[in-house]
């Protein structure tokens, strides 16, 4: 019995050595999968979210330069979100706030006016949002880069064609665009630049038709009422150029003045393709749409952007 007994402890003890080799290697795959477990695990990155706030999307140019973003957006992997102002510096205020709230990467403006987007400007500067303007400037905050034409040099190329289409002489309407914007003062600027060149033109009327065609069609109908002598109309925007060219028509006048717009839209570029426009001058809205999410996502991802990225102007003549 006593060998018996033993035998059966010596069993048990292979039992037990068996079983605690198998425990031990357990434990050693046990902190093999513990390892696997803590190693860090590549994610996908966060989606990078830009907001782009335009000013009137009514307007032609402003669709066209929506789209330009939009195209760039969906080639460049990020969302885009899209506010319409209508022209309205208060709603423009509300939706760029919105916009901050909602924590986007970066903020693409169209403003409305200069002065009254810069509380707006001013406010992403604190959430740390970086801030880039297209078409039209603003007039404070930190902006990492602005994105346009030089309305200045458009103004005066409208300027000198339309002297030579008035053989360098005649009296000149001008229709301004919102007051207090950049585009509407560098162009006008630039177009009375021209003007001063050719003594013997005349500009005898300046009024503001705020970047409208229903309104640049009753401006210009009080104007054409008040005003027997018209050679040629320069308005800031084609929207007004096309109101105003409606109006001379209704005033059976149309065939007696030359009218020069500004901005290329499409039914700018058919007016001057069927002669009722004698030129405007195309700015590519959607090239500026393409540039600033191109300048948001490079600064978003560290590398450095312009301050001022210019767009390419032409003259579109028949």
């Amino acid at each position: 019995m006593v060998h018996q007994k033993w035998q059966l402890s010596k069993g048990v003890r292979w039992l037990v050595l068996v079983l605690l080799i198998g425990s031990l290697v357990l434990a050693a795959c046990d902190d093999d999968n513990g390892e696997n477990e803590s190693t860090p695990v590549p994610t996908e990155p966060a989606e990078v979210t830009l907001g782009l706030a335009v000013s009137n999307l009514s307007n032609p140019f402003f669709v066209s330069l929506r789209d330009g973003a939009q195209t760039a957006a969906d080639r460049l992997g990020v969302q885009l979100l899209v506010e319409d102002a209508q022209d309205n510096p208060e709603t423009q205020l509300e939706q760029i706030q919105s916009l901050i709230d909602q924590g986007v990467s970066a903020l693409l403006i169209n403003p409305v006016g200069g002065e009254d987007v810069v509380p707006a400007i001013e406010a992403a500067n604190e959430a740390g949002i970086p801030v880039f303007t297209l078409d039209r400037s603003a007039a404070g905050g930190e902006i990492v880069s602005h994105v346009a034409s030089d309305n200045f040099a458009g103004g005066e190329m409208a300027g000198d064609h339309l002297a030579e289409r008035l053989g360098r002489q005649g009296k000149v309407v001008e229709l301004q665009g919102i007051p207090g914007t950049s585009a509407a003062e560098a162009r006008g600027a630039g177009f009375n630049e021209a003007i001063a060149a050719y003594p013997d033109i005349e500009v005898i009327v300046q009024q503001t038709a705020n970047f409208d065609r229903a309104e640049g069609q009753e401006v210009f109908a009080a104007i054409l009422e008040e005003q027997p002598e018209i050679d040629g109309v320069f308005a800031h925007n084609d929207e007004m150029i096309l109101g105003a060219l409606e109006a001379a028509r209704e005033a059976e006048r149309a065939d007696d003045i030359v009218f020069i717009g500004f901005d290329a839209v499409e039914d700018a570029v058919t007016a001057v393709e069927n002669g009722d426009l004698a030129a405007t001058i195309a700015q590519q809205p959607a090239e500026m749409g393409r540039l600033g999410m191109e300048a948001a996502v490079d600064y978003l991802n560290g590398e450095e952007v312009a301050e001022s990225i210019p767009v390419d102007l032409a003259l579109i003549i028949q």
